[in-house]
């Protein structure tokens, strides 16, 4: 489960158009693209290019119903060191929804199986002399084993990733997410059609195949290992070895420990950092499961952003 906040959101959603340049910064322009995936459906994507040609290439992958918009702080200051970054829509979510909701197809499976790996395919045509590298917000980073090209990948930077299981939840957070998987999903599923997700602060509203996915997998051990043999007969989980940074944190209710080394199970061959840390040492009282990505975590804390910089440079 995700709650999306407010404070990264700096951007007008419904302003740019899909052609439309604007200045992010001094340093930085940004340029909104449309991708298609192998499935043919167009993706709303932003660009943003630093001054210099890159030599390190990003794309972030973002949690469950998040748009791209809400990353776009930290991916100006990524742009802002010399890095090329590219945000995106997955298919049914903001502007990469091109159909009535409650006729959307797309999946979770489809997002790491199709979006992902277009976006990838994406980023190396704009930057065709860079090392590439993935920041992956939760779902963001739970899906790159669905990914055919992960091997074209430099490293992997997670950030609030888990299993999402939510037997390991605590109280009063695990009655929230037994309400909202297993009476709320089922129910608006039913009767619109979709799962709308925004009305109780969670994202964006969810094609029925994402929500019912969800649900699926944070009832079992290993998230989409759930779905192996199942609904997912091909991945590529056991074959990913891109070396990943996970940054996690202790006051994170989804991404708690037990959940984080749930979720690494599912990847037996990744080599990661994995990094649980407590807000209160960077002088925070919250960072949970999204806040990693607020400007106003970074006034307090750049030390966070630059965690992932040092991480990018030292594995280009």
């Amino acid at each position: 489960m995700t709650e999306e906040t407010s404070d990264t959101l700096v951007i007008d959603d419904k302003a740019p158009t899909l052609s439309a340049k604007r200045q992010a910064s001094p340093v930085v322009t940004t340029e909104a693209l449309t991708i298609l995936s192998e499935r043919n459906k167009p993706l709303a994507a932003t660009l943003y290019r630093p001054k210099v040609t890159p030599s390190i290439a990003i794309m972030i992958a973002p949690a469950t119903g998040i748009k791209r918009q809400f990353y776009h702080n930290f991916a100006t200051y990524l742009a802002e060191q010399g890095f090329g970054v590219l945000t995106f829509d997955n298919e049914g979510i903001g502007q990469s929804l091109s159909c009535p909701i409650d006729k959307s197809d797309a999946s979770l499976i489809s997002w790491g199986r199709h979006d992902m790996p277009a976006i990838l395919d994406a980023l190396q045509q704009q930057y065709p002399e860079a090392s590439y590298h993935l920041i992956g917000h939760s779902a963001g980073g739970q899906l790159i084993g669905l990914m055919p090209n992960h091997t074209e990948l430099s490293s992997v930077v997670n950030v609030a990733c888990s299993s999402g299981q939510i037997k390991n939840m605590a109280l009063p957070y695990k009655a929230k997410a037994i309400g909202f998987m297993e009476a709320f999903i089922p129910a608006s599923n039913l009767i619109l059609g979709y799962t709308p997700a925004d009305k109780l602060g969670m994202g964006e509203p969810l094609p029925r195949a994402v929500a019912r996915q969800w649900r699926i997998w944070c009832n079992g051990a290993g998230y989409i290992k759930t779905a192996f043999g199942k609904t997912v007969h091909t991945h590529y989980y056991a074959a990913v070895t891109t070396p990943a940074l996970w940054l996690n944190f202790t006051d994170d209710d989804i991404a708690n420990s037990k959940n984080v080394n749930d979720m690494l199970r599912v990847f037996p061959n990744m080599p990661a950092k994995n990094c649980m840390l407590a807000p209160s040492d960077f002088g925070l009282d919250e960072v949970g499961h999204m806040k990693y990505f607020s400007r106003k975590t970074f006034a307090k804390a750049p030390e966070l952003w630059q965690m992932t910089v040092d991480w990018l440079r030292e594995h280009s």
